[in-house]
């Protein structure tokens, strides 16, 4: 996961342009992105064209009223759950952004290293399969 802090008057499809110009250099293989249908459009264009990058959008089901799950969605907002158990991150404090992305990549360091190292409980797919009689 790749986090960019902006300031507030940078548009989010400028910033999304930085952000996957930055995941193409740092991690070419990645060819698939999924993003939110704000994005949609140029910016998927823009990716195909220029990054050889597959830019998905999730888009709410036709006739879909109220409150609706999105599929891929509910991962990013349960990442950003954890991220603001970091206290610091909850409020501004940071006066540059590279603070605050500083700050984010930390707790995302950290929610990482307890599930590694967290005892107990295993994966389905960690655990030996029962002994045949």
């Amino acid at each position: 996961m790749m986090i960019t802090v902006t300031p507030a008057s940078m548009n989010d499809r400028d910033a999304a342009r930085e952000l996957l110009w930055r995941l193409r250099l740092t991690q070419p293989q990645i060819t698939q992105v999924w993003a939110d249908s704000a994005y949609a459009g140029q910016l998927a264009n823009w990716a195909d064209d220029r990054l050889w990058t597959t830019l998905r959008t999730v888009t709410r089901p036709c006739g879909a009223t109220g409150f609706v799950v999105l599929p891929r969605r509910w991962k990013v907002e349960r990442t950003i759950g954890w991220v603001m158990n970091a206290r610091r991150n909850v409020r501004g404090y940071e006066r540059l952004p590279q603070h605050s992305e500083a700050h984010l990549n930390w707790a995302l360091i950290t929610v990482m290293t307890r599930r590694l190292t967290r005892r107990g409980r295993t994966s389905h797919w960690a655990r030996k399969p029962p002994a045949v009689r």
